[in-house]
Protein backbone atom coordinates (compact mmCIF):
# COMPACT_ATOMS: atom_id res chain seq x y z
CA UNK A 1 0.00 0.00 0.00
CA UNK A 2 1.25 3.54 -0.97
CA UNK A 3 0.60 5.39 2.19
CA UNK A 4 3.16 8.50 1.13
CA UNK A 5 2.14 11.98 0.59
CA UNK A 6 3.84 14.37 -1.57
CA UNK A 7 6.07 17.21 0.61
CA UNK A 8 5.86 14.03 3.02
CA UNK A 9 8.28 11.20 2.47
CA UNK A 10 7.11 8.37 4.45
CA UNK A 11 9.58 8.40 7.49
CA UNK A 12 8.63 11.79 8.19
CA UNK A 13 4.90 10.57 8.31
CA UNK A 14 5.32 8.23 10.61
CA UNK A 15 7.18 10.38 12.93
CA UNK A 16 4.26 12.57 12.31
CA UNK A 17 1.94 9.92 13.91
CA UNK A 18 4.36 8.31 16.44
CA UNK A 19 4.79 11.98 17.91
CA UNK A 20 0.50 12.33 17.71
CA UNK A 21 0.44 9.04 19.38
CA UNK A 22 2.57 9.95 22.35
CA UNK A 23 0.04 12.63 23.39
CA UNK A 24 -2.76 9.75 24.28
CA UNK A 25 -3.91 9.85 27.47
CA UNK A 26 -5.24 6.90 29.07
CA UNK A 27 -6.59 9.03 31.69
CA UNK A 28 -8.52 11.72 29.86
CA UNK A 29 -9.98 8.37 28.19
CA UNK A 30 -11.21 7.20 31.35
CA UNK A 31 -12.75 10.66 32.42
CA UNK A 32 -14.24 10.84 29.02
CA UNK A 33 -16.09 7.22 29.77
CA UNK A 34 -16.73 8.27 33.54
CA UNK A 35 -18.79 11.15 31.84
CA UNK A 36 -20.80 9.74 29.58
CA UNK A 37 -21.43 6.88 32.24
CA UNK A 38 -23.39 9.40 34.54
CA UNK A 39 -25.74 10.28 31.57
CA UNK A 40 -27.98 7.43 32.72
CA UNK A 41 -31.38 6.19 34.70
CA UNK A 42 -31.10 4.51 38.27
CA UNK A 43 -30.31 1.49 38.69
CA UNK A 44 -27.64 -1.06 37.93
CA UNK A 45 -24.84 -0.29 35.16
CA UNK A 46 -25.95 2.05 32.80
CA UNK A 47 -29.37 2.51 30.95
CA UNK A 48 -29.54 5.00 28.31
CA UNK A 49 -32.23 3.95 25.30
CA UNK A 50 -32.32 4.88 22.00
CA UNK A 51 -34.18 8.02 20.96
CA UNK A 52 -34.52 9.14 24.87
CA UNK A 53 -33.48 12.58 26.34
CA UNK A 54 -30.68 10.61 28.05
CA UNK A 55 -29.24 10.07 24.89
CA UNK A 56 -29.63 13.21 23.36
CA UNK A 57 -27.75 14.43 26.58
CA UNK A 58 -24.77 12.13 25.79
CA UNK A 59 -24.66 13.59 22.29
CA UNK A 60 -25.04 16.98 23.50
CA UNK A 61 -21.73 16.00 25.61
CA UNK A 62 -20.08 14.57 22.72
CA UNK A 63 -20.47 18.17 20.98
CA UNK A 64 -19.39 19.88 23.47
CA UNK A 65 -16.26 18.40 23.59
CA UNK A 66 -15.57 18.65 19.91
CA UNK A 67 -16.47 22.12 19.62
CA UNK A 68 -14.20 23.00 22.65
CA UNK A 69 -11.80 21.93 20.05
CA UNK A 70 -12.42 23.62 17.31
CA UNK A 71 -14.22 21.24 15.36
CA UNK A 72 -17.32 21.85 13.84
CA UNK A 73 -20.23 19.63 14.96
CA UNK A 74 -23.57 18.93 13.01
CA UNK A 75 -26.54 16.57 13.97
CA UNK A 76 -28.66 15.52 11.12
CA UNK A 77 -32.59 14.61 11.16
CA UNK A 78 -32.03 11.12 12.81
CA UNK A 79 -29.74 12.44 15.59
CA UNK A 80 -26.41 11.24 14.42
CA UNK A 81 -23.90 13.78 15.59
CA UNK A 82 -20.88 14.30 13.06
CA UNK A 83 -17.70 16.61 13.92
CA UNK A 84 -15.19 17.40 11.33
CA UNK A 85 -11.79 18.83 11.36
CA UNK A 86 -11.27 20.05 7.85
CA UNK A 87 -8.71 18.79 5.35
CA UNK A 88 -5.49 20.24 3.84
CA UNK A 89 -5.66 19.24 0.35
CA UNK A 90 -8.59 21.04 -1.57
CA UNK A 91 -8.20 17.88 -4.33
CA UNK A 92 -8.81 15.46 -1.27
CA UNK A 93 -12.64 16.04 -0.57
CA UNK A 94 -13.38 12.45 0.75
CA UNK A 95 -12.99 12.14 4.48
CA UNK A 96 -11.66 9.34 6.54
CA UNK A 97 -14.16 8.49 9.67
CA UNK A 98 -14.48 6.96 12.51
CA UNK A 99 -16.68 7.09 15.72
CA UNK A 100 -19.77 4.72 16.87
CA UNK A 101 -22.50 5.18 19.57
CA UNK A 102 -23.56 6.18 23.08
CA UNK A 103 -27.21 4.91 23.33
CA UNK A 104 -27.25 1.42 25.68
CA UNK A 105 -29.23 -1.57 26.67
CA UNK A 106 -31.13 -1.72 29.67
CA UNK A 107 -28.71 -1.99 33.12
CA UNK A 108 -25.48 -2.41 30.44
CA UNK A 109 -22.37 -1.85 30.78
CA UNK A 110 -20.06 1.61 30.02
CA UNK A 111 -17.66 0.10 27.23
CA UNK A 112 -19.90 -0.86 24.80
CA UNK A 113 -19.97 2.18 22.10
CA UNK A 114 -18.30 4.44 24.45
CA UNK A 115 -15.23 3.28 23.81
CA UNK A 116 -15.33 4.24 20.50
CA UNK A 117 -16.67 7.23 20.77
CA UNK A 118 -14.14 8.29 23.59
CA UNK A 119 -11.49 7.11 21.38
CA UNK A 120 -13.14 9.33 18.45
CA UNK A 121 -12.66 12.36 21.00
CA UNK A 122 -8.89 11.42 21.76
CA UNK A 123 -7.75 11.30 18.32
CA UNK A 124 -9.71 14.94 17.61
CA UNK A 125 -7.73 15.76 20.36
CA UNK A 126 -4.05 14.84 19.99
CA UNK A 127 -4.70 15.78 15.72
CA UNK A 128 -5.39 19.49 17.25
CA UNK A 129 -2.87 19.78 19.77
CA UNK A 130 -0.07 17.72 17.53
CA UNK A 131 -0.93 20.20 14.73
CA UNK A 132 -0.31 16.75 12.56
CA UNK A 133 -0.60 17.33 8.85
CA UNK A 134 -3.81 15.47 7.29
CA UNK A 135 -5.12 15.94 3.44
CA UNK A 136 -8.72 14.86 3.63
CA UNK A 137 -11.06 16.08 6.00
CA UNK A 138 -11.58 13.73 9.20
CA UNK A 139 -14.97 13.23 11.07
CA UNK A 140 -15.74 11.47 13.92
CA UNK A 141 -19.31 10.27 14.35
CA UNK A 142 -21.66 9.29 16.74
CA UNK A 143 -24.54 7.30 15.48
CA UNK A 144 -27.95 7.24 17.12
CA UNK A 145 -29.77 4.35 18.19
CA UNK A 146 -27.40 1.71 17.45
CA UNK A 147 -28.96 -1.09 20.17
CA UNK A 148 -31.78 -2.45 19.13
CA UNK A 149 -33.31 -3.10 22.63
CA UNK A 150 -35.95 -0.77 23.00
CA UNK A 151 -37.20 -1.09 19.15
CA UNK A 152 -36.17 -4.28 17.93
CA UNK A 153 -34.05 -2.99 14.66
CA UNK A 154 -30.58 -2.21 15.36
CA UNK A 155 -28.18 0.15 14.09
CA UNK A 156 -30.83 2.78 12.77
CA UNK A 157 -28.94 5.90 12.68
CA UNK A 158 -26.47 4.28 10.20
CA UNK A 159 -28.66 2.24 8.98
CA UNK A 160 -30.48 5.42 7.13
CA UNK A 161 -26.78 6.74 6.72
CA UNK A 162 -26.66 3.58 4.79
CA UNK A 163 -30.12 4.03 2.80
CA UNK A 164 -30.93 0.99 4.60
CA UNK A 165 -33.95 2.79 6.58
CA UNK A 166 -36.67 5.37 5.00
CA UNK A 167 -38.88 7.70 6.52
CA UNK A 168 -42.02 5.18 6.33
CA UNK A 169 -40.15 2.41 8.10
CA UNK A 170 -39.64 4.80 10.99
CA UNK A 171 -43.17 4.27 11.81
CA UNK A 172 -43.53 0.51 11.37
CA UNK A 173 -41.16 -0.15 14.44
CA UNK A 174 -42.05 0.36 18.31
CA UNK A 175 -41.27 -0.68 21.65
CA UNK A 176 -43.19 -2.17 24.38
CA UNK A 177 -45.31 0.62 25.18
CA UNK A 178 -46.05 0.69 21.70
CA UNK A 179 -44.05 4.12 20.74
CA UNK A 180 -42.81 4.25 17.48
CA UNK A 181 -38.76 5.05 16.60
CA UNK A 182 -41.06 7.95 14.41
CA UNK A 183 -42.80 9.26 17.99
CA UNK A 184 -39.64 9.05 20.14
CA UNK A 185 -37.43 10.56 17.14
CA UNK A 186 -39.88 13.40 17.38
CA UNK A 187 -40.03 13.54 21.29
CA UNK A 188 -36.98 14.42 21.67
CA UNK A 189 -36.63 17.38 18.89
CA UNK A 190 -35.40 15.25 15.39
CA UNK A 191 -37.02 15.08 12.09
CA UNK A 192 -38.35 11.86 11.06
CA UNK A 193 -39.74 13.35 8.15
CA UNK A 194 -36.85 14.74 6.82
CA UNK A 195 -34.67 11.11 7.39
CA UNK A 196 -33.45 10.75 3.44
CA UNK A 197 -31.44 14.07 4.31
CA UNK A 198 -29.69 12.23 6.64
CA UNK A 199 -28.28 9.54 3.89
CA UNK A 200 -24.50 9.61 3.13
CA UNK A 201 -23.28 9.88 0.01
CA UNK A 202 -19.97 7.76 -1.20
CA UNK A 203 -18.24 10.31 -2.71
CA UNK A 204 -17.99 12.03 0.85
CA UNK A 205 -16.13 9.11 2.18
CA UNK A 206 -12.68 7.65 1.50
CA UNK A 207 -13.25 4.87 4.61
CA UNK A 208 -14.55 4.56 7.56
CA UNK A 209 -12.94 2.57 11.17
CA UNK A 210 -14.86 1.63 14.28
CA UNK A 211 -13.05 0.95 17.65
CA UNK A 212 -15.00 -1.53 19.50
CA UNK A 213 -14.86 -3.69 22.90
CA UNK A 214 -14.81 -7.13 21.49
CA UNK A 215 -17.51 -8.31 23.71
CA UNK A 216 -15.99 -11.66 24.29
CA UNK A 217 -12.97 -12.98 25.50
CA UNK A 218 -11.02 -14.28 22.37
CA UNK A 219 -8.10 -11.40 22.49
CA UNK A 220 -8.08 -11.95 26.47
CA UNK A 221 -7.91 -15.49 26.29
CA UNK A 222 -4.94 -15.43 23.55
CA UNK A 223 -3.16 -12.37 24.96
CA UNK A 224 -3.89 -10.33 22.12
CA UNK A 225 -4.69 -6.65 22.21
CA UNK A 226 -5.90 -5.38 19.17
CA UNK A 227 -8.67 -7.42 17.06
CA UNK A 228 -8.29 -6.88 13.23
CA UNK A 229 -12.55 -7.66 12.08
CA UNK A 230 -12.54 -9.53 8.79
CA UNK A 231 -16.32 -10.35 8.82
CA UNK A 232 -19.25 -9.10 10.76
CA UNK A 233 -22.39 -11.62 12.05
CA UNK A 234 -25.88 -10.76 10.54
CA UNK A 235 -29.10 -10.91 12.29
CA UNK A 236 -32.31 -11.91 11.94
CA UNK A 237 -35.00 -10.69 14.34
CA UNK A 238 -38.15 -11.78 14.58
CA UNK A 239 -41.38 -11.22 17.42
CA UNK A 240 -43.33 -14.00 18.74
CA UNK A 241 -47.00 -13.92 19.56
CA UNK A 242 -48.64 -17.01 21.12
CA UNK A 243 -52.42 -17.18 22.11
CA UNK A 244 -53.71 -19.62 24.43
CA UNK A 245 -57.12 -18.99 26.65
CA UNK A 246 -56.12 -17.56 30.12
CA UNK A 247 -58.07 -19.36 32.76
CA UNK A 248 -57.98 -21.22 36.05
CA UNK A 249 -55.04 -23.57 37.09
CA UNK A 250 -57.45 -25.31 39.71
CA UNK A 251 -60.07 -25.36 37.48
CA UNK A 252 -58.84 -26.59 34.00
CA UNK A 253 -57.42 -30.04 33.57
CA UNK A 254 -54.53 -30.73 31.54
CA UNK A 255 -55.74 -32.27 28.37
CA UNK A 256 -58.40 -28.95 28.26
CA UNK A 257 -55.97 -26.23 28.72
CA UNK A 258 -54.56 -23.83 25.80
CA UNK A 259 -51.16 -22.62 27.66
CA UNK A 260 -49.30 -20.13 25.84
CA UNK A 261 -46.25 -20.85 27.82
CA UNK A 262 -45.94 -24.45 27.24
CA UNK A 263 -46.08 -23.41 23.28
CA UNK A 264 -43.72 -21.08 23.36
CA UNK A 265 -41.30 -22.91 25.66
CA UNK A 266 -41.63 -25.63 23.50
CA UNK A 267 -40.37 -22.79 20.19
CA UNK A 268 -37.21 -21.85 22.78
CA UNK A 269 -36.24 -25.44 23.41
CA UNK A 270 -36.71 -25.75 19.24
CA UNK A 271 -34.56 -22.87 18.81
CA UNK A 272 -31.52 -23.89 21.12
CA UNK A 273 -31.69 -27.76 19.37
CA UNK A 274 -31.83 -26.35 15.77
CA UNK A 275 -28.63 -23.70 16.76
CA UNK A 276 -26.73 -26.85 18.21
CA UNK A 277 -27.44 -29.36 15.93
CA UNK A 278 -24.30 -30.03 13.44
CA UNK A 279 -25.06 -28.53 10.00
CA UNK A 280 -25.78 -25.09 12.26
CA UNK A 281 -22.39 -24.50 13.51
CA UNK A 282 -21.71 -20.65 13.94
CA UNK A 283 -25.39 -20.11 14.07
CA UNK A 284 -26.52 -18.19 17.43
CA UNK A 285 -29.99 -18.59 18.36
CA UNK A 286 -31.28 -16.29 21.55
CA UNK A 287 -34.41 -15.78 23.26
CA UNK A 288 -33.81 -12.44 24.61
CA UNK A 289 -37.28 -11.62 25.60
CA UNK A 290 -40.51 -13.73 26.96
CA UNK A 291 -43.62 -11.74 28.54
CA UNK A 292 -45.83 -13.70 29.77
CA UNK A 293 -49.43 -12.94 30.54
CA UNK A 294 -51.71 -12.04 32.94
CA UNK A 295 -48.59 -13.17 34.91
CA UNK A 296 -50.58 -14.63 37.89
CA UNK A 297 -49.38 -18.15 39.89
CA UNK A 298 -53.43 -18.81 39.76
CA UNK A 299 -54.06 -18.21 36.15
CA UNK A 300 -52.93 -20.38 33.16
CA UNK A 301 -50.96 -18.23 30.64
CA UNK A 302 -53.04 -16.93 27.74
CA UNK A 303 -50.81 -14.59 25.96
CA UNK A 304 -46.80 -14.99 25.65
CA UNK A 305 -44.90 -12.25 23.29
CA UNK A 306 -41.36 -13.43 23.08
CA UNK A 307 -38.24 -12.47 20.28
CA UNK A 308 -35.58 -14.39 18.89
CA UNK A 309 -32.12 -13.33 17.50
CA UNK A 310 -30.62 -15.45 14.76
CA UNK A 311 -26.75 -14.86 14.41
CA UNK A 312 -24.43 -16.44 11.54
CA UNK A 313 -21.88 -15.37 9.27
CA UNK A 314 -23.75 -17.31 6.52
CA UNK A 315 -26.00 -15.34 4.49
CA UNK A 316 -28.02 -18.02 3.17
CA UNK A 317 -28.07 -20.19 6.33
CA UNK A 318 -29.19 -17.67 8.01
CA UNK A 319 -31.93 -16.68 6.38
CA UNK A 320 -32.51 -20.88 6.31
CA UNK A 321 -32.20 -20.75 9.44
CA UNK A 322 -35.24 -18.21 10.14
CA UNK A 323 -37.12 -19.93 7.67
CA UNK A 324 -36.85 -23.06 9.63
CA UNK A 325 -37.65 -21.75 12.89
CA UNK A 326 -41.25 -20.14 11.70
CA UNK A 327 -42.83 -23.65 10.31
CA UNK A 328 -41.44 -25.31 13.39
CA UNK A 329 -43.22 -22.50 15.77
CA UNK A 330 -46.07 -22.58 13.31
CA UNK A 331 -46.19 -26.82 13.90
CA UNK A 332 -46.03 -26.26 17.35
CA UNK A 333 -48.55 -24.16 18.15
CA UNK A 334 -50.82 -26.07 15.86
CA UNK A 335 -50.46 -29.17 18.41
CA UNK A 336 -50.96 -27.13 21.26
CA UNK A 337 -53.93 -25.76 19.69
CA UNK A 338 -52.69 -22.56 20.27
CA UNK A 339 -52.56 -19.01 17.33
CA UNK A 340 -49.23 -17.50 16.27
CA UNK A 341 -48.14 -14.75 15.07
CA UNK A 342 -44.96 -14.23 13.61
CA UNK A 343 -43.20 -10.93 12.61
CA UNK A 344 -39.70 -9.94 11.33
CA UNK A 345 -38.11 -6.95 12.78
CA UNK A 346 -34.74 -6.67 11.71
CA UNK A 347 -32.70 -8.69 9.16
CA UNK A 348 -29.43 -7.79 8.13
CA UNK A 349 -27.02 -9.95 5.88
CA UNK A 350 -23.35 -10.47 7.53
CA UNK A 351 -20.03 -8.20 5.88
CA UNK A 352 -17.13 -9.28 4.69
CA UNK A 353 -14.97 -6.45 5.23
CA UNK A 354 -12.20 -5.14 2.82
CA UNK A 355 -8.72 -7.19 2.86
CA UNK A 356 -7.03 -4.09 2.35
CA UNK A 357 -8.61 -2.08 5.88
CA UNK A 358 -8.18 -5.34 7.56
CA UNK A 359 -4.71 -5.40 7.03
CA UNK A 360 -3.98 -1.82 7.24
CA UNK A 361 -5.18 -2.36 11.05
CA UNK A 362 -2.75 -5.27 11.44
CA UNK A 363 0.21 -3.49 9.99
CA UNK A 364 -0.84 -0.70 12.38
CA UNK A 365 -0.77 -2.72 15.27
CA UNK A 366 2.42 -4.49 14.31
CA UNK A 367 3.81 -0.95 14.13
CA UNK A 368 2.94 -0.04 17.55
CA UNK A 369 4.35 -3.03 18.88
CA UNK A 370 0.99 -4.59 19.73
CA UNK A 371 0.45 -8.56 19.51
CA UNK A 372 -2.83 -8.58 17.24
CA UNK A 373 -5.02 -11.14 15.57
CA UNK A 374 -7.75 -11.23 12.37
CA UNK A 375 -10.92 -12.21 13.73
CA UNK A 376 -15.09 -12.00 13.14
CA UNK A 377 -17.47 -10.28 15.24
CA UNK A 378 -20.07 -11.83 16.27
CA UNK A 379 -22.17 -8.57 17.18
CA UNK A 380 -23.61 -6.24 14.94
CA UNK A 381 -22.24 -2.64 14.34
CA UNK A 382 -23.15 0.52 12.86
CA UNK A 383 -19.83 0.00 10.88
CA UNK A 384 -21.69 -3.12 9.28
CA UNK A 385 -24.14 -0.86 7.66
CA UNK A 386 -21.79 1.80 6.72
CA UNK A 387 -19.82 -0.31 4.75
CA UNK A 388 -22.66 -0.26 2.08
CA UNK A 389 -21.88 3.93 1.63
CA UNK A 390 -17.51 3.43 2.08
CA UNK A 391 -15.23 1.40 2.71
CA UNK A 392 -14.83 0.10 6.61
CA UNK A 393 -12.84 -1.48 8.94
CA UNK A 394 -13.30 -2.37 12.84
CA UNK A 395 -11.03 -2.22 15.73
CA UNK A 396 -11.09 -4.36 18.41
CA UNK A 397 -10.20 -4.22 21.93
CA UNK A 398 -10.08 -6.76 24.75
CA UNK A 399 -13.46 -7.24 26.83
CA UNK A 400 -12.22 -8.29 30.93
CA UNK A 401 -14.12 -11.77 31.07
CA UNK A 402 -15.65 -11.26 27.44
CA UNK A 403 -18.83 -9.66 29.47
CA UNK A 404 -21.12 -7.30 27.99
CA UNK A 405 -24.19 -5.94 27.56
CA UNK A 406 -24.18 -5.99 31.50
CA UNK A 407 -22.98 -3.96 34.74
CA UNK A 408 -19.93 -5.56 34.78
CA UNK A 409 -18.61 -4.89 31.24
CA UNK A 410 -14.80 -3.46 31.33
CA UNK A 411 -12.25 -2.19 29.04
CA UNK A 412 -8.87 -0.93 30.48
CA UNK A 413 -8.16 2.94 29.55
CA UNK A 414 -4.66 1.85 28.64
CA UNK A 415 -6.35 -0.93 26.24
CA UNK A 416 -8.71 2.16 24.66
CA UNK A 417 -5.31 4.00 24.35
CA UNK A 418 -3.68 1.35 22.46
CA UNK A 419 -6.53 1.00 19.56
CA UNK A 420 -6.53 4.56 19.26
CA UNK A 421 -3.22 4.90 18.56
CA UNK A 422 -3.70 1.61 15.79
CA UNK A 423 -6.74 3.87 14.82
CA UNK A 424 -4.36 7.02 14.08
CA UNK A 425 -2.07 5.34 12.63
CA UNK A 426 -4.52 3.37 9.97
CA UNK A 427 -6.65 6.93 9.43
CA UNK A 428 -3.59 8.79 8.48
CA UNK A 429 -2.63 6.15 6.11
CA UNK A 430 -5.71 6.29 4.32
CA UNK A 431 -5.39 10.28 4.54
CA UNK A 432 -2.04 10.25 2.85
CA UNK A 433 -3.46 7.72 0.37
CA UNK A 434 -3.69 8.03 -3.30
CA UNK A 435 -6.31 10.28 -4.97
CA UNK A 436 -10.47 10.63 -4.24
CA UNK A 437 -11.77 7.28 -6.03
CA UNK A 438 -14.19 6.23 -3.71
CA UNK A 439 -12.04 3.61 -1.96
CA UNK A 440 -9.57 2.88 0.59
CA UNK A 441 -5.71 3.06 -0.64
Amino acid sequence: MNSSAPGLVPDARTSAESAAIALIDPSAIARSIEDFARITEPGAGVTRLAYTELEREAHRLFAEEMSRLGLTVTVDAVGNSIAELPGGSPGRTAAVGTGSHLDSVPSGGRFDGIAGVSAAIETARVMVESGMQRRRPWRFVVFAAEEGARFGQACNGSRVAAGLTTSADLATLVDKDGISIEAAMARVGLQPDAAASARWRSGDWAAFIELHIEQGNVLETNGARIGAVDIISGSSRLMVSVTGTATHTGATPMHLRRDALVAASECVLRSEQLATDPFHRGTRITVGRLDVSPGSITTIPGRVVFTVDIRDFDSQRQRETMSELIRSFTSISAARGVEIEIETIGDTSPVVLPLSLVERIADAAHTQGLRYRMMPSGASHDAQQISRVTPTGMIFIPSRGGLSHVPAEWSSSEDIAAGTAVLIRALAGIDAGAADDGEAS
